[in-house]
C-alpha cells in the first residue's frame, strides 16, 4: 500500500542561514522503524530537490521516536537575503509531509 507521510507523521521546520531543519515524528510509535528504513536522506533530498540544493543529513533520535534532517543549500542564501516567499523555509515541512511512501501496512 502507498501512503503520504502526513497520514502517519507530522513534521517541523527551523533554519539557520541557509541550511533548513526539519523534523519527522510519527503520530504512533510503533511507526518509528518503519519511518527509519523508508524515508532517508536520499528520500527527502530527491523530494525537495527542487528546493533544497545541497545535502541532505539524517539523524535518528531513537530516544524521542523522531527524525532530523539537516537540509544545506536550501533557502536561496538564508533569511536575511531572500526574495523567496517562504524564506524559513516553513512550507518544507508540508512538502516533506507529501512524500508517498511504500510498503507500509498497520501493526
Amino acid at each position: 500500500m502507498k501512503i503520504r507521510l502526513s497520514s502517519i507523521a507530522h513534521s517541523r521546520a527551523g533554519d539557520k542561514g541557509n541550511t533548513l531543519i526539519l523534523s519527522l515524528i510519527p503520530f504512533d510509535k510503533d511507526d518509528f522503524e518503519f519511518l527509519e528504513r523508508t524515508v532517508t536522506a536520499e528520500r527527502v533530498k530527491a523530494h525537495l530537490a527542487h528546493q533544497v540544493k545541497g545535502e541532505v543529513i539524517r539523524y535518528v533520535l531513537p530516544e524521542l521516536r523522531a527524525f532530523q534532517f539537516v537540509c544545506f543549500d536550501a533557502l536561496s542564501s538564508g533569511v536575511t537575503t531572500s526574495l523567496a516567499m517562504d524564506a524559513h523555509g516553513k512550507s518544507l515541512s508540508y512538502a516533506l509531509l507529501e512524500m508517498e511512501i511504500q510498503d507500509y501496512t498497520k501493526g
